[in-house]
C-alpha cells in the first residue's frame, strides 16, 4: 500500500513538473506584443506574417491593431497603449524633432504612387491648386505629400483651403462634390479614380514623384528596444519571412492581405504596383550614408526642410538618432 501511494505520489509530482515546464516554455516562447498600424498595402507582409503564424514561429504573440488615423499612433507608443508602430518616416522625423525619441529598427516600404493628390479632370497641375479646397489628414502622410508637391511647385498651405479629413473620408467628400481635391492613399486612392467609371478623377501627383520620401517604417522607442531587442528581432524576421512567402506564394496571399484590407485579390494585386516592400539588401542600403532618398541619410534633410517650412519643427533632430540600424545588419551578416 505504502508502495502504491510512493508511486502515485512520483507520478503526481512529475505529471505536475511536467505542466510547469511546459506552462514555463510557453511563457517564455510567446511573448506579447502590440504593433499599432493602419490598413495599407505596403504591410502586406506583416498581414502575411499574422495569417502563417510566422510571428509564433519566431517565438512572439503579436497582435496588429488598426488605427483610422496614423497621427495617434505616435502618441499610443509614448503612452504604452501600444508597443511599437507602423509610420511614414516623416512622421519620425517630425515626433522625434519634439523630443519622442521613436527609432526606426527597419524600413518597410516605398510608396511608388500608392499615395496621391487627386483631382477633378479639369485640375491638371499642381499651380491650379491655388485657393482651391483640398481634403487631407493633417499630420499624415498626406499631409507631407501635399506640403511637398506645393513646395515644388512655389507654393504653401496659405495658397489652399485645407479641409481636416481622415484618409477613408476623402472618397465620400470627394463623390458627394464637397472638395474638388483630396489627398489619400490605398485602397481609398483607387476608390476615388475609379469613380463613374474613371471619368471623374485623375492623379495629379503622387508619391512617384517624390521616389524614397515617403517610406514606411517600423519602430519603437528606444527604451523599448533597449529591453526587448529578441522582440524586435523576432518582428522583423517575420516580415522577412512573410515577404517571401508572398513571392512565392502570389495567389494565396493576394486573398490574405485582400481579407486583411477588406479588398478583393484582385485589388491587392493591382494597389501592389504602387508599393515597392523593401528586401533584406534594400534594408541595408536605407541605413548606409548617402545623398539617395532612398537612404535615410539622404530623404531626413529634404523631409525636415518640408516639416520646417510648415512650421511643424523648429529643427531637425540627428538623422542618426532616429534609427537603430543594428537588427538589420546583424540579420544581413547570416
Amino acid at each position: 500500500m505504502l508502495c502504491h501511494f510512493v508511486i502515485r505520489t512520483f507520478a503526481s509530482l512529475a505529471v505536475f513538473a511536467s505542466i510547469a515546464v511546459a506552462s514555463s516554455q510557453v511563457a517564455q516562447a510567446a511573448p506579447k506584443m502590440v504593433i499599432g498600424t493602419v490598413v495599407w498595402i505596403g504591410y502586406g507582409p506583416f498581414y502575411v506574417a499574422d495569417a502563417k503564424g510566422f510571428f509564433k514561429k519566431y517565438g512572439l504573440d503579436a497582435k496588429l491593431q488598426n488605427f483610422n488615423d496614423p497621427a495617434v499612433i505616435p502618441s499610443a507608443i509614448a503612452s504604452g497603449a501600444v508597443d511599437g508602430g507602423m509610420l511614414t518616416y516623416d512622421q519620425v522625423i517630425g515626433t522625434d524633432a519634439k523630443g519622442l525619441g521613436l527609432q526606426v529598427v527597419m524600413p518597410i516600404d516605398y510608396s511608388n504612387g500608392a499615395d496621391a493628390i487627386v483631382a477633378k479632370r479639369y485640375i491638371t497641375t499642381v499651380s491650379q491648386f491655388k485657393g482651391q479646397k483640398i481634403g487631407y489628414n493633417p499630420l499624415s502622410p498626406s499631409d507631407f505629400l501635399l506640403t511637398y508637391a506645393l513646395m515644388k511647385n512655389g507654393m504653401g498651405e496659405k495658397d489652399v483651403q485645407s479641409v481636416s479629413m481622415t484618409p477613408e473620408s476623402v472618397p465620400a467628400a470627394m463623390a458627394s462634390g464637397g472638395i474638388p481635391i483630396g489627398v489619400t492613399y490605398e485602397p481609398s486612392l483607387s476608390q476615388i479614380v475609379a469613380m463613374d467609371g474613371g471619368k471623374k478623377f485623375h492623379v495629379v501627383f503622387s508619391s512617384k514623384d517624390a521616389p524614397g520620401l515617403i517610406t514606411d517604417v517600423l519602430v519603437y522607442n528606444k527604451s523599448y528596444i533597449q529591453k526587448h531587442p529578441a522582440e524586435v528581432k523576432a518582428t522583423i524576421e517575420a516580415y522577412l519571412e512573410g515577404l517571401a512567402y508572398m513571392k512565392s506564394h502570389p495567389e494565396e496571399t493576394d486573398a490574405i492581405i485582400g481579407k486583411a484590407m477588406g479588398i478583393s485579390a484582385k485589388d491587392v494585386k493591382d494597389q501592389m504596383s504602387g508599393v515597392f516592400n523593401i528586401p533584406l539588401d534594400g534594408m541595408v542600403k536605407s541605413f548606409t550614408k548617402s545623398t539617395s532618398t532612398t537612404s535615410f541619410y539622404g530623404s531626413g534633410p529634404v523631409i525636415g526642410k518640408v516639416l520646417m517650412g510648415k512650421k511643424q519643427i523648429t529643427a531637425v533632430p540627428p538623422i542618426e538618432n532616429t534609427f537603430d540600424a543594428s537588427f538589420v545588419m546583424a540579420l544581413n551578416k547570416k
